[in-house]
């Protein structure tokens, strides 16, 4: 993520955030018995954020590669479009 301008890291940083507080509403819920639908409704919640962030981090992340390929596989530990498309795949 060292590539991306500080409104996206700061969408990125937010969504993350959000989910974990969703999250430990979660486990809260969990560990006090909460109700099904208390439970899967802040499950769901954790999910959509998630993807969420995980899109702006891939869309950024293939923006950076497609721009300059050389500099993101110096950058990026040998990052290449192919493997930035099977990084992609993994999260759906």
């Amino acid at each position: 993520m060292r590539n991306a301008d500080e409104a996206t890291r700061k969408r990125i940083l937010n969504r993350l955030k959000r989910a974990r507080g969703q999250l430990d509403a979660v486990i809260n819920s969990v560990e006090n018995d909460g109700k099904c639908r208390e439970v899967v409704t802040q499950l769901s919640a954790v999910s959509t954020a998630l993807d969420r962030a995980g899109f702006v981090i891939v869309s950024s992340a293939m923006q950076y590669c497609l721009t300059d390929p050389e500099k993101t596989a110096e950058t990026e530990d040998g990052l290449t479009i192919d493997e930035l498309e099977k990084l992609f795949l993994s999260l759906s």
